[in-house]
Order: structure tokens, then C-alpha cells, then sequence
């Protein structure tokens, strides 16, 4: 006797199918055009020192995995950590922003203006100030990416009902009751949208502070591997930091997803 799927089996199907109709056109879109790279490369005659094709990389890939493995993980850990310190550093900022007009007035510019000096510029300095190791490839990587956080989350924690908010303070709720039963709930999707920005600026800051004086990870495997003319090793690190980027994106989105459906607005 056959059995007809069950809702929830329905639903998860639905979902999967979504999804992979979803990302069909972006994923046949690559695949052309690392075909196109392919073949003129191949048809132009490109030395693969100056620009190796994508089976020329594959194949460092997989010669090299071990290292770039190795040296993915250290690239990791700082993206991970300084991730998390500039997603609690930005909601600290916007809470204190978004908490008085006073403190808007006199910390919003100081975090608008640290954005207009060169992280390039910074990096040697942290060199010189907290040493070569993992210490200043964080703070590089929290640099860079809280600012999207703090500027997200303000314009979030300021979007909040205005009825609603008349309505809790006739009622008597204090300023943290706002800011925990309704300003922080309504700034969920602003809040996400900076962590998504963040995700991404992350690898780009561990790499910028590698670059500059790294003994390790991916940026600094590039940094070694471009004046030996190993193209290829270069490509196949940057494969992988898109993957850890594109991963790492995938996680906020995640978690967003969860976060809105059980302590967003319309969650409430």
C-alpha cells in the first residue's frame, strides 16, 4: 500500500527544490565562465605563470591541499574571532548611539571618521605596536568590518514603531525594556544585513593584515607565492578564502533566518 509524503516531507521538498531552482542560473553562470577561461587560455596560448587556467589550479589545489589547508586554518581563526569581536563591537557602538542623542552626537562622527583612514596604512603601525602574530591580524579584521554593524544596527534600532514606543512609555517601560521588547527585535533584519557585509570584509582584513606582515595564512601564502611565479598557488588560495568567505556568509544567513522566525518582529 503506498503512502502519501506527509506535510513536513511535502514542505522540505518544496524547500530543496526552491533552492536549487534558486541557484541554477548562478551556478551554470560559473561553470561558463571558468569554461570560457578555459579555453582561451588554452586557444591564446596564455603562459600559465602569467595567468594559469582553472584545471592548472585545480590541480595545485589538490597538489597542495595540505598546505592550503594548513594555512586556511590559521586564516580562519582570525576571521572567526575578529568576526565576532567587530559583531559585538558594532552592537555595543549602536546600543550607545542609539541610547542618547548626546552620545550620537559625540561618538557617530569619531566612528564615521576612523573609516576614512587607509586599513593599509594602519596594518604596519599594528605591527610595530602589538607584534607580528595573530593579535594584529584580529584587530585588522575587526577594523574593517564593524563599521557595517553599527551603521545597520543604528538605522534598525531608530526604524522601531513610533506608536508602539509612545505607547510602552505611557505604560511605563524604561529605556532597556524598549531597547530589549521592541527596538532590538524590529533592528533583527537591519542587523543581519551588517553581519552579512561583515562576513565578507572579515576575509578581506585577514588577508590585508597578512599581506602586510603575516608568517602565515592564505594572505601570506599569496604574498610568498606571487614573486616565485606560482600563479596557480595563488589562484587556488583565493579559491579557497571565496569559500570560506561564501560559507561564512552562508552561516549569518542561517542564523538570520532562525533568529527572525522565532524572535523577529513577526515572531513575537
Amino acid at each position: 500500500m503506498a503512502h502519501n509524503p506527509t506535510p513536513a516531507a511535502q514542505d522540505t521538498g518544496s524547500r530543496i527544490t526552491s533552492t536549487f531552482s534558486n541557484w541554477l542560473p548562478a551556478a551554470i553562470f560559473i561553470v561558463a565562465l571558468i569554461a570560457l577561461w578555459e579555453v582561451l587560455a588554452r586557444v591564446l596560448h596564455v603562459q600559465s605563470w602569467l595567468l594559469p587556467t582553472p584545471g592548472d589550479v585545480a590541480s595545485e589545489l589538490i597538489n597542495s591541499f595540505s598546505l592550503q589547508m594548513e594555512q586556511a586554518w590559521i586564516t580562519l581563526q582570525e576571521i572567526l574571532i575578529g568576526f565576532v569581536l567587530a559583531g559585538l563591537l558594532g552592537a555595543l557602538l549602536a546600543a550607545a548611539i542609539s541610547w542618547s542623542k548626546v552620545i550620537e552626537r559625540s561618538l557617530y562622527p569619531i566612528v564615521i571618521a576612523s573609516q576614512t583612514i587607509p586599513i593599509i596604512t594602519l596594518a604596519p603601525l599594528l605591527l610595530i605596536w602589538v607584534g607580528p602574530e595573530m593579535t594584529s591580524k584580529i584587530i585588522v579584521v575587526v577594523l574593517i568590518s564593524f563599521f557595517p554593524v553599527v551603521v545597520s544596527l543604528v538605522d534598525g534600532l531608530k526604524s522601531a514603531d513610533e506608536d508602539m514606543t509612545s505607547m510602552m512609555r505611557t505604560l511605563g517601560a524604561s529605556k532597556v525594556q524598549l531597547l530589549v521588547k521592541l527596538k532590538l527585535p524590529a533592528s533583527l533584519p537591519h542587523l543581519f544585513s551588517g553581519l552579512k557585509v561583515a562576513a565578507v570584509t572579515s576575509v578581506i582584513g585577514a588577508v590585508v593584515g597578512e599581506w602586510v606582515g603575516g608568517r602565515g595564512g592564505l594572505g601570506w601564502l599569496m604574498k610568498v607565492s606571487g614573486p616565485q611565479f606560482k600563479t596557480d598557488r595563488v589562484f587556488a588560495a583565493i579559491f579557497v578564502l571565496s569559500v570560506i568567505a561564501v560559507l561564512l556568509f552562508a552561516l549569518v544567513v542561517t542564523i538570520e533566518r532562525w533568529a527572525l522566525r522565532h524572535h523577529g518582529p513577526a515572531g513575537r
